[in-house]
């Protein structure tokens, strides 16, 4: 539970979701190596995507900025719980709350963008090319920062209360992006449905399963977010959940670890040659 203590942006809510609740500190251990993973696993997808020339595309600029936003939201909020059970400081800033619902935003409409890719990907694919370049991607990239970063500037200033602030940011950050990918899946199952041939339609719908359980795991994790342990609970395995099926649904990840095990079983092989030499 979160309680407001206090007007003041500086320092307005306290924590107190974890008292009386027994053998918290087996739970804070694992919440601290689900951290641990999701910002290893993201971080290394990360380092993939710059590092792997093969993944230079618009799609995984976007997954590359979903990834940095899971790594920034997780490191706003888990290390604060931690703070709170270490040292027993259990006031959370204004600011901290703040940042946490900017990189949630950013979250939501990064999603967004990724939906438009399969849309044009799938229904317009003629134009994809022409369509979804790096420039247009930044650019979207860009705009859902500034759009948060402005909601985020608009609700410290202006909206005082905390439950307001959830209220304006569930309806114009979190729904209307809900609204744009159910219209882009919308026409993309009419789309599908005129595809006469299966082995199109499921190359198609592999395409966009990915995506779709990562909608899915974050929209039903954000319904979630009623007491402070099924919050941080989500903070932590969320990302980790996003880096997995980033990795392991994308057939370009997949391509690189092959490569990778490759090279690895190459170098292998000539160690003992050298050595007979």
């Amino acid at each position: 539970m979160i309680q407001e203590i206090t007007g003041n942006r500086n320092i307005s809510f306290l924590s107190a979701g974890f008292s009386g609740i027994p053998h918290m500190r087996y739970y804070y251990i694992f919440l601290f190596i689900a951290y641990f993973i999701s910002f290893l696993g993201n971080s290394c997808l990360m380092f993939v995507i710059i590092t792997d020339r093969n993944l230079h595309t618009p799609k995984y600029i976007t997954v590359f900025n979903l990834s940095l936003t899971d790594i920034c939201e997780s490191t706003a909020v888990i290390p604060q719980l931690l703070d709170a059970f270490l040292f027993g400081n259990h006031l959370i800033s204004y600011g901290l709350c703040m940042s946490n619902m900017l990189f949630v935003s950013v979250q939501s409409l990064t999603l967004t963008i990724l939906s438009l890719d399969r849309l044009v990907a799938i229904c317009l694919p003629l134009m994809y090319h022409v369509t979804v370049t790096h420039r247009s991607m930044l650019v979207m990239i860009g705009a859902s920062w500034t759009l948060a970063i402005t909601a985020a500037v608009f609700m410290t200033f202006f909206l005082q209360s905390y439950y307001v602030i959830m209220s304006v940011l569930f309806q114009v950050i979190i729904m209307f992006p809900v609204f744009c990918i159910i219209f882009s899946y919308t026409c993309i199952a009419v789309t599908l449905f005129r595809i006469t041939t299966p082995q199109d339609r499921q190359g198609a719908t592999k395409t966009c399963a990915a995506h779709l359980i990562l909608v899915a795991v974050f929209y039903i994790s954000s319904t979630l977010h009623n007491s402070l342990i099924i919050l941080s609970l989500i903070t932590a395995l969320s990302p980790m959940l996003n880096s997995i099926i980033n990795t392991f649904m994308a057939k370009e990840f997949m391509a690189f670890v092959k490569r990778l095990v490759k090279k690895r079983i190459m170098f292998s092989s000539k160690i003992p040659t050298v050595f007979q030499l």
